[in-house]
């Protein structure tokens, strides 16, 4: 495309704005805080309410949605390489609908948060499974078996959500909905997910180059001396586990896998060896504002992160679509 920025200028960026995003997110709510303070906060050691509102508090929550949206982002972009498919994002192969069973059942039961956390987790395993030995059981595997698969995996999953939002007590209702649409305020433990993150960025960057191959075609890609088979396995199984982290930290968050991918690709390129590291950080600043803004514009009301992604996911694809239809 003529005139695209450098892709070297464009992960720079990215990570100048991921880390104002990151600062936003520590100093804005209820009780501002000084950018002096949130430093001395983070490097000093500092004492008091306000240090500890930012230690305790604000960054787990940041921490957690930048994560999520890296998880989001990176899944989406190997999902659309394995499925060749650009609508395809993390959730289009029923992880996320596995995930929202465990996790409505859990809470349903009245289950703590961890064990919550833990139904998420299982529960995206188990879509992953099913939906890998039902696409994969005579041996053969083709993108349109997989995703078809896929989507009947999630609508029986939509129906089981259904049938327990129906069966839930008043009390439990509202919880379980902000679940279903992306909620990071209960999100106080992401390091483990963190630690997904960077492990699925450091196991695919070593196969970007095979991914450009694939991208172009199975039969082009084998004749090239790519191993299709098993680099389609490990795309599945990555960007399942992906999902299933960063449904499991935050819930179900909607468009920063599917948006984000197709942004980072309109500047720089189809390169997967830029592409992957980009849409990480793109996904995550992307996050972490729409969640701030989410506990602020409103405050003290706090609006599920989900449906501020929506309202900007909506736009800025169809804006996409009109600029490549031209």
């Amino acid at each position: 495309m003529p005139g695209r920025t450098s892709p070297g200028f464009v992960i720079a960026g990215l990570m100048l704005v991921g880390v104002c995003a990151l600062t936003w997110a520590l100093s804005a709510g209820d009780l501002p805080i000084g950018l002096a303070d949130v430093f001395g906060a983070l490097f000093r050691g500092a004492e008091g309410m306000a240090a500890d509102v930012v230690r305790e508090l604000r960054l787990p929550r940041a921490v957690a949605v930048f994560v999520c949206g890296g998880l989001l982002a990176l899944a989406g972009a190997l999902m659309q390489v394995l499925l060749r498919n650009p609508l395809a994002d993390p959730y289009v192969l029923g992880v996320s609908g596995g995930a929202a069973v465990g996790a409505l059942a859990a809470m349903l039961v009245g289950a703590s948060s961890w064990v919550v956390d833990g139904a998420a987790f299982g529960g995206a395993l188990a879509a992953m499974l099913v939906v890998f030995g039902l696409a994969h059981g005579d041996g053969s595997w083709t993108q349109t078996r997989l995703l078809l698969t896929g989507v009947i995996v999630a609508a029986g999953c939509g129906a089981a959500v259904t049938l327990m939002l129906s069966l839930a007590t008043d009390t439990r209702l509202q919880s379980m909905l902000f679940w279903l649409m992306g909620d990071a305020s209960g999100a106080s433990r992401p390091w483990p997910a963190l630690v997904v993150l960077v492990a699925g960025l450091a196991v695919v960057l070593p196969v970007a180059r095979d991914l450009n191959v694939l991208a172009r075609g199975e039969t082009t890609a084998s004749a090239l001396g790519v191993r299709v088979r098993r680099l389609r396995y490990l795309l599945y199984v990555l960007a399942s586990l992906l999902t299933a982290a960063a449904v499991t930290l935050v819930g179900s968050v909607g468009f920063v896998g599917l948006v984000v991918p197709h942004l980072v690709r309109f500047a720089i390129g189809n390169d997967q060896r830029l592409l992957l590291p980009a849409a990480l950080l793109a996904g995550g600043t992307l996050l972490t504002l729409a969640d701030t803004a989410a506990r602020t514009v409103m405050a003290p009301v706090q609006l599920p992160v989900g449906v501020l992604t929506a309202l900007i996911g909506v736009p800025v694809f169809l804006f996409l679509l009109s600029r490549s239809s031209r």
